[in-house]
C-alpha cells in the first residue's frame, strides 16, 4: 500500500517527462484543490473538495511544475477481490494529454502492483463518454463490451462497483447505465484522436445522457501476469 513520504515518480511518455506523485487525500491543501478545479476540465472546486473526503489517494501528474491531470483513487477489496476504483480523473485537454493519462495510469498499476502482488484485479470507475475508455486499452475483459453479453457474476460486479460509487438506485445492471445523479466522479478525459475512436465503442454510450447526471460503470481484469509489467518501474 502507499505510505506517506512516496517520492514523486518520473517517466517519459511520448516526448514529455512526466512527473508522477501519489498522496494521501487527507493531505491536500485547499491551494492544491483551486488548481487542480483551474486546470480545466469537468470538476468545479465544491466537487473536488467532496473527492477529497470520498476518496484514499490523490496521483497528480505535472510537467515542468504545471499541473497537467490527476485522480481520486482507491486501493481496496470488495467481497475479498482487489480492487482499483477511480473515483475521479482528469487530464487537460492539451497536446500532451496522451502522455498524462498513461502516466496516471501507470502510477494506479503500480499502486495496485505493490498492495496485491500475485493477484488479478479488477479496475473500474465511471465514464461519460467512449474517449475515456483510452485509459481501460490494456485490461482484459472489459465489461460492457461490444459484441459481449455480460452474464451473473460479471454484471454482479457492475451492481457492487454502483454500490461502491454511490449509484445503484439510478443503476440499470442490464445496460451498465446509470440514469441520472452519477457524475459525482467519472473519468473525465477527451481523445486527441477522435476519429480513430471505434463505431461499436461509441454505441456503447447510446443511453447515457451525461446532461442529467448520466455515466457508465466499466469495469476490466488486470491478471497478475499482466500486472507485473504494467505496474512495473
Amino acid at each position: 500500500m502507499w505510505m506517506s513520504g512516496d517520492r514523486p515518480r518520473k517517466g517519459a511518455w511520448g516526448r514529455m517527462s512526466v512527473e508522477v506523485e501519489t498522496r494521501d487525500c487527507a493531505a491536500l491543501s485547499e491551494a492544491e484543490l483551486e488548481e487542480m478545479a483551474a486546470m480545466g476540465g469537468s470538476f468545479d472546486l465544491a466537487r473536488l473538495t467532496a473527492a477529497k473526503d470520498d476518496w484514499v489517494l490523490c496521483t497528480t501528474a505535472t510537467e515542468s511544475g504545471k499541473l497537467h491531470g490527476f485522480t481520486f483513487s482507491t486501493l481496496e477489496r470488495i467481497g475479498g477481490t482487489p480492487c482499483v476504483l477511480i473515483g475521479l480523473l482528469s487530464v487537460k485537454r492539451s497536446g500532451k494529454r496522451d502522455a498524462v493519462l498513461k502516466g496516471l495510469m501507470s502510477e494506479a498499476f503500480h499502486r495496485a502492483l505493490m498492495a496485491f502482488p500475485d493477484e488479478d484485479v479488477v479496475v473500474g470507475s465511471r465514464f461519460v463518454a467512449p474517449d475515456g475508455l483510452e485509459a481501460f486499452k490494456q485490461l482484459s475483459e472489459l465489461i460492457p463490451r461490444p459484441g459481449h453479453r455480460a452474464v451473473g457474476e460479471e454484471r454482479a460486479w457492475g451492481r457492487r462497483l454502483a454500490r461502491r460509487f454511490g449509484v445503484d438506485a439510478q443503476y440499470d445492471e442490464k445496460t451498465f447505465v446509470v440514469a441520472k445523479k452519477g457524475q459525482s466522479g467519472f473519468l473525465d478525459h477527451v481523445s486527441s484522436k477522435p476519429d480513430k475512436i471505434a463505431a461499436d465503442i461509441a454505441a456503447m454510450f447510446d443511453d447515457v445522457k451525461p446532461d442529467v447526471g448520466g455515466s457508465l460503470i466499466v469495469h476490466g481484469w488486470t491478471m497478475a501476469e499482466d500486472l507485473l509489467k504494467l505496474g512495473r518501474r
